[in-house]
């Protein structure tokens, strides 16, 4: 199966349970997109990687238009009715990769993106097109977990990030951001930075992770060095935390 392939089947299965996850529904950067975006009188706002569109109910109500985008179609279809529900009736989902974006030149005044990129084939290209897609003097949010400096650390989480979801790719460093963001011709800041605690049993259920996979995880963090443990607060029921960055572009 191919990546594209197996991003799309897992999200698709797990799309509801996304939608309900408390950890992605809640968040005091859900407050800040809200704020930023507020900013901008009858903003046109593209949310990309969506998932089950918390970004775009946060930003939503001081927005003219939303567009959530995604490759998983189970995701829109949860994100299309939840929007209904929460009477967001100026949120639109349109479906495709991250790396071509089916949208004009300038079209949009804000493009955010929430816990999605670490599953994307290549961040450089997929920013190249949030710039072209922006309008003269448009913003960019991203939010997305953090890799860490460390070699050793580093090489902990992306093991574990990819046992508990195979469409996993990387969690990048602030400075890979950075270097992202200016490549693709955008004056970037890493504007927050935060731990981010998650409960081991909801996050494997979540991604509905195979048995032998979840015992894998477990034996991974039993068996790391103190000195991993202790980064990320590996406690006894193998919950742990994560770094979270957010980078702010224009």
């Amino acid at each position: 199966m191919r990546h594209q392939d197996q991003v799309t089947d897992v999200f698709g299965q797990t799309a509801a349970n996304y939608l309900t996850s408390h950890v992605h529904a809640t968040g005091k950067d859900l407050q800040t997109l809200a704020k930023r975006v507020a900013n901008t009188p009858q903003a046109v706002v593209l949310d990309m990687g969506c998932g089950a569109g918390h970004a775009s109910f946060a930003v939503a109500p001081h927005a003219a238009t939303v567009v959530a985008y995604d490759l998983a179609r189970p995701m829109l279809a949860t994100v299309a009715t939840a929007a209904i529900d929460r009477g967001l009736g100026n949120i639109v989902t349109q479906q495709g990769a991250a790396e071509s974006l089916p949208f004009d030149d300038g079209s949009f005044d804000w493009v955010i993106s929430r816990f999605s990129a670490h599953h994307w084939h290549d961040v450089r290209q997929a920013l190249a097109e949030a710039r072209r897609v922006l309008k003269p003097g448009g913003r960019a949010l991203f939010i997305d977990i953090a890799g860490t400096d460390h070699p050793l650390l580093d090489t902990y989480l992306q093991a574990v990030e990819v046992l508990r979801d195979g469409s996993h790719i990387r969690d990048y460093r602030a400075d890979e951001w950075l270097a992202f963001f200016a490549h693709a011709g955008f004056t970037a800041n890493l504007s927050e930075r935060w731990r981010m605690p998650i409960e081991f049993d909801a996050w494997v259920t979540r991604m509905r992770t195979p048995a032998p996979r979840v015992t894998a995880i477990r034996s991974l963090w039993e068996n790391a060095p103190d000195e991993v443990r202790q980064y990320f607060a590996v406690q006894a029921d193998g919950s742990f935390e994560l770094d979270v960055l957010m980078i702010e572009a224009h």
